[in-house]
């Protein structure tokens, strides 16, 4: 039998520094997510996994946050978030844990005429942290398009528009569906976008924009207004970024909220 192996990272450190943040990045590993629809939806997560480390300790034991990931293999929820930062904290003997995940999201989606229906990808993110109480924030990134107001007003003919992206983060009692945010912030846009469209359907988002002009304060805005809408919310932080058609810049627009 071999001798036992030395715990380097147990050992004492004299500079006497506590650190906020330690552990491991970008780790690709399977999730399911609650679906509206279909009750689970499987992806891939880059997941981020940190606990603090106290001065007196060299370094932290980076196998166990793979262990803890191997525990919850295709069950990390929404619902078993704090479970898992609880388990951090148990497994490190640490004051706080971190615990992020950003992963695609699909949603099957119809055309708004054809009906013909695709699959559009959101960009989704989940960060959480435990100390004495514990947070947790949604993110999401929806692709919306605009229609200068300006633009608009001022041309005989046509305006310009642009294919643009909200991304908002939220803070919320209880539950709230990914899916119901998404349509709230489509709604707040001159109009959704879609990955399939038929000429009727391109007709239709034409149109439509053009009947409801917005700037991306305008977006900042509607987002603000129609999210206060659901009660649950106790926080949100919202931009909107547009990638202009007819300059070389973006025109960007944020707001906070609690």
């Amino acid at each position: 039998m071999p001798g036992k192996l030395k715990d380097i990272q147990s050992g004492p450190d004299s500079r006497r520094i506590n650190i906020d943040k330690v552990g491991v990045k970008d780790i690709r590993y399977p999730i399911a997510v609650l679906d509206k629809k279909n009750k689970f939806q499987h992806t891939i997560a880059s997941i981020n996994m940190y606990v603090d480390l106290p001065h007196q300790f060299k370094g932290t034991h980076m196998s166990r946050f793979i262990e803890i990931l191997n525990e919850h293999r295709r069950e990390i929820t929404v619902k078993n978030f704090p479970d898992i930062l609880k388990k951090m904290k148990a497994r490190f003997s640490a004051s706080t844990a971190h615990l992020e995940l950003e992963f695609p999201y699909f949603v099957e989606k119809a055309a708004p005429v054809s009906r013909s229906k695709g699959l559009m990808e959101y960009r989704c993110r989940y960060a959480g942290s435990l100390g004495k109480e514990l947070d947790f924030s949604l993110e999401l990134i929806v692709p919306v398009l605009t229609l200068c107001p300006c633009s608009k007003e001022i041309s005989k003919r046509g305006a310009h528009n642009q294919r643009g992206l909200v991304k908002v983060a939220l803070r919320f009692k209880g539950f709230v569906w990914i899916e119901d945010i998404i349509k709230t912030i489509e709604a707040s846009a001159s109009s959704p976008v879609y990955s399939l469209l038929k000429r009727v359907d391109e007709k239709y988002v034409t149109e439509k924009s053009y009947d409801n002009p917005m700037f991306v304060e305008d977006v900042v805005r509607e987002v603000a207004v129609n999210l206060e809408k659901m009660k649950k919310l106790t926080w949100i932080r919202i931009e909107a970024e547009n990638w202009e058609s007819i300059h070389n810049h973006s025109a960007y627009a944020f707001l906070e909220r609690k």
